[in-house]
């Protein structure tokens, strides 16, 4: 009996609190023929949280470069350079890559390596492969006109759901929602409930502003990245506070994986660095059939601790992550004179001197850059 009445009254509890805190939005539902159902409440829910969002986002937007432009291009650009990336790590980069190829047809007509040069640093070189491909075959295909409709855009290499509809609703004004990692968490701290992938989308389209398509995508993005952040959520700051049934209030999520713990060492190997016109640094190329970072650049590593030899000496550690795995990278400065790129390492075997001043042009990884520019280098 008492364990009953202690589960009424939470019930009771939860019932009471959601209605202080909130107006809860309307889940929206989806019809056999794909048409997302609702009725005049839902419709005036809707309209209030659409008109306090984008009022939210006209005043408080950040100031970015891919938002001073409707080209699809460059909208297409920063949205294949921003997964899986910080947008600090990504305002140089884009301003770079744009330097060097300023359209389409500039990247079509680039070689890889000049592409994953560019790249270089971002990570994740999957990405700068599929953006050549794919400039290639709008170039093709599309005689260099990107595609107005997200459904035909999704047709194009290295762009999916998400993307396409950022291009399309951001370039075109196509009514078409976006969800991606921001968006999820805004709609389920919103709702108050863990939705389905399917239901983000239908919850999304039914919430979108069809006036101002890309407006509100990007305001829902940015609610999620500056205000209903993962852990700490700036619920006073939110501007759709009053339709939030949660504000904050999440069970916990699962602690994220361990990062592997790894160590590396690398031999740091140059030339005619002091003063000399011709400038050197060994490099070795990884193989174009390994899985990751295939035909980069890189210095000669080893996982291994190398043996003790004359030529090389420890110079500085460096912490670096790539993917699941956090890198204790240990680097050693060589003897330039010295053939051997590294002791002991079969591997280095292959290193060849490369002149520094081409190093902008062909793929380095962002290990290798990191080193030589500690190293002042480059």
């Amino acid at each position: 009996m008492r364990a009953a009445k202690e589960f009424q009254d939470r019930q009771r509890e939860t019932k009471t609190r959601s209605s202080v805190r909130g107006v809860r939005l309307p889940t929206a539902s989806r019809s056999a023929n794909g048409a997302v159902s609702g009725n005049a409440n839902s419709a005036k829910s809707f309209a209030n949280f659409r008109r306090s969002l984008l009022k939210w986002y006209d005043e408080h937007r950040r100031d970015l470069p891919w938002r001073q432009t409707r080209d699809p291009y460059r909208i297409w650009l920063s949205e294949i350079m921003l997964q899986q990336t910080r947008v600090a790590a990504v305002l140089e980069h884009y301003r770079i890559f744009l330097e060097r190829f300023p359209d389409v047809y500039a990247l079509a007509a680039a070689s890889e390596d000049s592409v994953l040069a560019a790249w270089s640093g971002l990570g994740y070189y999957r990405r700068a492969r599929m953006l050549h491909q794919c400039a290639k075959e709008i170039v093709q295909r599309h005689a260099g006109t990107f595609p107005p409709s997200s459904e035909v855009l999704r047709q194009l290499p290295g762009i999916g759901r998400y993307t396409a509809a950022a291009i399309a609703s951001i370039a075109f004004s196509e009514p078409v929602a976006v969800v991606d990692g921001n968006v999820e968490r805004v709609l389920r701290r919103l709702s108050g409930t863990e939705l389905t992938k399917e239901q983000d989308w239908q919850q999304a389209q039914a919430m979108l502003a069809p006036s101002r398509p890309g407006d509100f995508n990007q305001a829902m993005m940015e609610l999620g990245a500056t205000v209903c952040v993962p852990r700490e959520p700036r619920c006073l700051l939110c501007p759709v506070r009053k339709c939030c049934v949660t504000q904050g209030d999440l069970p916990r999520e699962a602690p994220a994986s361990p990062q592997k713990k790894r160590q590396i060492w690398c031999a740091l190997q140059c030339s005619g660095v002091d003063g000399g016109t011709n400038a050197k640094v060994r490099l070795v190329q990884r193989s174009r059939k390994e899985s990751l970072m295939p035909g980069m650049w890189e210095l000669p590593n080893s996982m291994e601790a190398p043996r003790a030899t004359p030529y090389f000496a420890h110079w500085r550690t460096f912490r670096h992550s790539i993917t699941v795995t956090d890198y204790t990278v240990h680097v050693l400065r060589g003897a330039p004179a010295r053939d051997a790129a590294f002791p002991g390492d079969s591997v280095a075997a292959k290193a060849r001197w490369v002149a520094i001043d081409r190093i902008p042009h062909i793929p380095l990884t962002g290990l290798a850059r990191k080193i030589l520019r500690a190293g002042g280098l480059i």
